[in-house]
Formats: structure tokens, sequence, C-alpha cells
């Protein structure tokens, strides 16, 4: 039976024995498997258990039947209940039934995934021992890392709101601390928290909280891993590990052309900083139409955004106690993000059905307040429809317990397609409103936009086509002009705001901060040179901004 079939007694015979389907002879009674699968189930996907049937050598299954099911049935549901043979009764009257295959009695046990405050749901009196899951070769039993991950996750509150009291505001990164408020100035100018001090305003973000018993204000694990140091968070979190890979090559001397990880000591190596860092890199050569809103450029595309999505997705639902890891691959294929923990819904659940139950609650309100992410639950269903839409091609998520260890992984792939436009187009809130011009990448340059010149990504390696200028050439009204100039001078002031407290920013990471291509930080950083108020010392990677007043 397929994973996202329903269950028929009456196609019992076609189905064979998987991760959903369980048959099981039981002519001497209830076997002591049949506790085994049922705590693989719950804590699984679910499936359904058929008492009566036996698997043949070949695989097929044979009806056998029960002699006296009505028994059988009433010994199964004390035993259920019985809290010395299995932690918890998950089963409804209905989800336990005799039905009739070939004329004989069976009993069909369709056993629901539990509720994560209910699991692990195990056999007998000790998690550790008694919990098992399901995978396609049948029951396993769990090892020490999932059953700690399922108890975590049977709490009511978000395990990164823990209050880590050992710890102080020491711990924290002063220019992570003030790259987020650079952020939320920008988004909420008016906002009061404007005005606190670093350290209230962490407390108002939820990254710091009083310890009741001592009053002292300790960070909270949501505020150790956004804004603290790779040494301090892996104090607590022992297996903490952020990595992004680029263009990863193949054989003897596999190499990466890029690579981050948080344990290089030239930066803070926390959450926030990895994703200012990450994002704009993912998103750098991603095909955007010249889109007009109005008399304004939009660069924010829905496919933009649909992988800062996919970003803020991992890292929000990653077990920052698991192993292996946060790993995030980009190459000419497309995108892998992968972390380790299952999602706490299942995939179909938060696939279609816009279910949202975050590992990392805190973390992901401290994201939307800056506009990273939504609250909503839509994050997966919208990440998904926005590739479809643009790619033709379906992205796959997955859960995997390779070696006992739990990790989550989703592919958006390009399959060799180009974006299309004009689908893409309907993804806006007013496509009518939007005009789309050429399509390039934020790299582009001026130069290259002025020849025509528009670079396709077409499996690993690229095309350049010649686009007639004189098909492209439209006359500019002076009032669109003023438009456009306020925009640019509007863009220099922000750019400006964010190099006076912070002049080591990158020119990438000033515009993911902006939510602005990088092509057009580089034009206004260019200009603002140009005219003599924005001034570079030193190197590309070493070097800083100074502002001139």
């Amino acid at each position: 039976m397929e994973k996202s079939a329903t269950f028929s007694i009456e196609d019992l015979k076609s189905y064979r024995e998987g991760k959903r389907l369980e048959v099981k002879s039981a002519k001497g009674g209830l076997p002591n498997s049949l506790w085994e699968t049922y705590s693989a189930f719950a804590n699984s996907d679910g499936g359904v258990i058929v008492l009566g049937v036996k698997e043949r050598e070949d695989g097929s299954l044979l009806i056998e039947g029960l002699k006296d099911a009505h028994k059988l049935l009433k010994d199964f549901l004390n035993m259920v209940n019985n809290r010395q043979k299995v932690s918890s009764n998950i089963l409804t009257d209905s989800m336990v039934k005799i039905e009739e295959c070939e004329g004989k009695d069976v009993i069909v046990i369709r056993v629901p995934r539990a509720e994560r405050t209910t699991r692990p749901v195990y056999v007998g009196c000790d998690p550790r021992s008694g919990s098992y899951r399901r995978n396609g070769e049948g029951d396993y039993h769990c090892s020490l890392d999932e059953v700690s991950l399922m108890i975590r996750d049977s709490s009511l509150v978000s395990d990164d709101s823990t209050l880590l009291t050992q710890l102080d505001y020491s711990v924290l990164c002063p220019e992570t601390i003030r790259a987020y408020r650079n952020i939320f100035n920008l988004t909420h100018q008016n906002h009061l928290w404007n005005q606190e001090d670093d350290m209230m305003f962490m407390r108002r973000i939820g990254a710091m909280r009083e310890d009741k018993e001592t009053g002292k204000f300790c960070p909270t694990g949501a505020g150790l891993l956004m804004f603290g140091y790779e040494y301090e968070i892996s104090a607590v979190y022992p297996n903490y590990f952020l990595d992004y890979q680029e263009n990863r090559t193949n054989g003897i001397n596999a190499r990466w052309t890029d690579r981050i990880t948080c344990q290089t000591g030239d930066w803070s190596g926390n959450v926030f900083d990895f994703l200012l860092k990450v994002i704009p890199k993912l998103q750098a050569d991603l095909k955007v139409p010249f889109v007009l809103k109005g008399n304004l450029r939009q660069d924010d595309t829905p496919v933009h955004k649909a992988v800062r999505e996919a970003m803020i997705n991992m890292v929000t639902n990653a077990d920052f106690h698991g192993r292996r890891g946060v790993v995030v691959n980009k190459d000419a294929e497309g995108f892998k993000f992968a972390n380790p923990g299952t999602m706490r819904v299942s995939l179909s659940d938060a696939i279609q059905d816009n279910s949202s139950d975050p590992r990392n609650g805190t973390i992901l309100k401290m994201l939307a307040m800056v506009e990273y992410g939504e609250r909503a639950g839509s994050g997966l269903h919208r990440i998904f429809h926005t590739w479809e839409t643009v790619y033709h091609c379906k992205p796959t998520m997955e859960t995997t317990a390779s070696g006992g260890v739990d990790r989550t992984i989703l592919r958006l792939s390009f399959e060799g397609h180009q974006p299309d436009t004009e689908a893409m187009r309907r993804l806006y809130d007013d496509p009518e409103a939007i005009t789309f011009g050429e399509l390039g990448t934020q790299e582009s340059t001026p130069e290259s936009k002025r020849k025509g010149e528009n670079t396709q990504e077409n499996g690993g390696g690229t095309q350049e086509s010649t686009t007639d200028k004189g098909n492209n050439t439209q006359e500019t009204p002076a009032s669109t002009q003023e438009n456009m100039q306020e925009k640019v001078l509007s863009t220099q002031e922000k750019i400006l705001s964010l190099l006076r407290t912070n002049p080591s920013l990158t020119l990438a990471e000033v515009a993911s901060r902006l939510g602005i291509t990088r092509d057009g930080v580089k034009k206004a950083a260019d200009k603002m040179r140009a005219d003599g108020r924005l001034v570079r010392e030193g190197s590309t990677k070493a070097g800083h901004w100074i502002v001139k007043e």
C-alpha cells in the first residue's frame, strides 16, 4: 500500500506490506510484535495493522481469518488501555473494527500519527527501550537521539524559549545585535523599541528573560542561537554546526568553489549572521526579470522570496541538539536545505494544508519582526506553489533517520528549466500592475545591460544572446525620471545608514539586509563614491567603509 493511498479491505489482496501496512496471522492470539508495530506507526506517519492475514514468502497476502475475532478484539482493547503494556491509547472506537474479507473475519486497526505531545508512544514502561519507528523495511528500535528528540518535542513550550540561567548578556555578539537592530529600524521606523538600549531590546524580542529565582537576566536558547558566538553556542548545543557549500565538484579532488561554516572564527558563527551571509549567495544567480510596479523597480521576486523562505523554514525547524548540523547546498541543478530533526507535523500536512508547528518558535518570531519569513504557516505551501508555477517542476521534501539521526531535506531543483516569467507575474499581489522586462541575474552589470546581453542558465553552463537595442528603447517621461531619482536617493540614504553603524559590511550583506539586489546596491555605492559621500579603505574582504557627512 502506498503512503498516500487510502486503505480498502476489498483491495487487501492487492497490497504488500510496507511503510504503512503490516499484517499478522494472530492464530495464537495477539502477537507481541503487534505492540512494536503500534508504537512504530504512532511515532512515524501512521499505518494499518490487519490481524488474520499472513504474508507469503513472495510477499503476497493470504487471508486466513480469525476463529474468534470478537474475543481477540476485546483482548486488544483491554491491553491498549493498559499503561503497563503501552504508554498511550491514541485510537478512537472507529479506528478498530472487525471487517469481512473473502467471507472471513479480520481485525483492522488504523493507527494514526500520534500528536507530538503524546510521543514517543512506547511499549512497556521505559521510552528508551520501548520506542519504535517505521521505515520501508519494517519496525526498528529508536536510538537514544530519536527518543530524546521526541521527548523534547512533546513539550508545549518552544524548545528555543528555554532560559539559559548559567549565561549572561556577555555571550551575545554586539555586531549581530547591531545588524538586527539596523534592519528592525528600517522596517519599523517609528517603533518605541528603537529607543531602548540593546539589553532591553533583547528582552523585548525574546532573546533574554529574567530568572525568577535570582533576578538575573539571561539569554534564551533563541537569543543564544541568533546572537551568540559560536563557541558559546557549542557549549550549550554540542552538535551545533552551520555549513554552506556552493558548486561542489565530484571525484577524488572534491572541493567547493565557495564554503561558509560557523567554525572558522572570523565571524560570529550564529544563526542570524549565517542567514545574512548565505541568502545573498543563494539569490545571486537567480534569473530576475526587470519588473516595474508603477514607476518603481521590484527586485524581490516570488522566487527570491521562496529561496529565503526555504532558509527560514530550515533554521526554524532545525533540532540544534541533533547531529550533522544545518547544511545548505547550491549548484547548477538547484538548492538543497538539510537540517537535523523531522517536521513536527506530517510532511503532507506541512506542504498541502498550511500547517505549521515550528520547533524554534521564538526564532521564527524574531525573524518575522524583521520581515524574514512568515508566521501564518504558509511558508512551505508557498515555496512549493511558487517553484512549481515558475519552474514547472515540483520541489521534494523528505525525512530520513539514517544511523538513528533524524534529518529533513528540502530540494529546489531547476531540472533544466528556465523560469516562466509570465507564470511568475501571476504570483504578484497585483499582476495587472506589473510590467516585465528582459531576464537577467542580480549580478548582471550595467554595461552588459546597455549592450543587451542576457545570460541564461542551461543546465550547468551559460549562453549569451544579443537583443536588438532598438526594440527596447523607450523614452522616460519627466515624472518617471523624478520618481526614479527619488528612489535612488532613498536607496543611498538606507545604505549610508547601515554603513554608519557597521562599516565592515560587504555590498552583498547590505543588499540582503535592505532587500535590494546586489547590482542595485553596487550602482548606488559607485555613485556615492564618485560624489565623495562614501570611501572604501582596505581590501574588498578585510576593508571598511567611511561615510562622509
